[in-house]
């Protein structure tokens, strides 16, 4: 292949860059957005499918995000290579804050049963507890996670649908320029040439 690594590299450095990219923040964001940007699709199918991606990535189905940001993004009629790019808004700087908000906004959904958990139970012993105690949490999440998804999405939406008109908008009026310049220069040529 020829853009291929010559080596590749190992299971540690693969989630060292997941977790911290090796040259800036700033330019892994900048390498996301060039990349939804660039889909060739409209600014509204390419948008629709960011924020298919991003609602998904609000639940707490972690792993399954992929397959449900493409299974929303195929319903509304989304672009599913954006979904999978929209799913980046959860990641391991995000996830906690996603987590507690959908928890937060769960058990304010959810009064009636409420005092049932107190914060002891997100302690370090959470995943050793039996199936029973950890699923109304993430019934909790559950709940919490639509309200917050949908306001996600749509802050998704708009933007990534602003952005991606802005850009092919400019790259059309690149391309016109320089087929005109192309067809100024062809022109004098042939101009030239009956001389």
């Amino acid at each position: 292949m020829l853009f291929r690594q010559r080596l590749k590299p190992h299971l540690r450095e693969k989630i060292r860059v997941g977790l911290w990219p090796r040259r800036s923040w700033a330019r892994s964001v900048e390498y996301f957005k060039k990349r939804v940007v660039r889909i060739s699709a409209t600014p509204h199918i390419i948008a629709l499918g960011f924020a298919a991606g991003a609602f998904a990535s609000c639940t707490p189905f972690v792993g399954f995000h992929f397959l449900l940001a493409f299974a929303i993004a195929f319903l509304v009629g989304g672009n599913l290579i954006a979904s999978a790019i929209g799913t980046a808004v959860g990641n391991p700087i995000t996830f906690p804050f996603i987590w507690a908000t959908t928890f937060k906004i769960g058990a304010f959904l959810l009064p009636e049963t409420k005092s049932e958990f107190a914060a002891e139970q997100l302690s370090h012993e959470f995943f050793s507890q039996s199936f029973d105690t950890v699923l109304p949490i993430l019934g909790r999440m559950l709940i919490g996670a639509a309200p917050l998804g949908i306001v996600v999405s749509v802050v998704c939406y708009f933007a990534i649908r602003s952005v991606t008109a802005a850009y092919q908008k400019a790259r059309r009026r690149r391309l016109q320029q320089a087929s005109g310049l192309s067809v100024r220069a062809s022109s004098t040529d042939g101009v030239q040439a009956a001389k």
